[in-house]
């Protein structure tokens, strides 16, 4: 199974819409809601988005090594060869 990473926001409607596409398909996931988290990991995040090549916009997913900005569930499908 590939390893899926989440950064969302806990009040954003497409980043709720991506952690339901993950359960609905069992694809297990980590998730970090960047607005309730510590400026420590607020600040790896920011790292993590950076390392990936991408701005900082939520949903921001990865899929292994890919990322993914924003609800795509045609790129996960893809990603995960659903």
């Amino acid at each position: 199974m590939k390893k899926v990473v989440i950064y969302a926001l806990s009040t954003c409607p497409w980043c709720m819409k991506a952690k339901k596409y993950f359960r609905e398909h069992d694809v297990p996931f980590e998730a970090t809601d960047y607005d309730k988290a510590d400026e420590a990991t607020q600040q790896a995040i920011k790292a993590d988005c950076k390392k990936h090549g991408e701005e900082m916009s939520f949903p921001f997913v990865i899929i292994d090594d890919n990322a993914v900005v924003g609800y795509a569930p045609e790129k996960y499908a893809r990603l995960l060869k659903l």
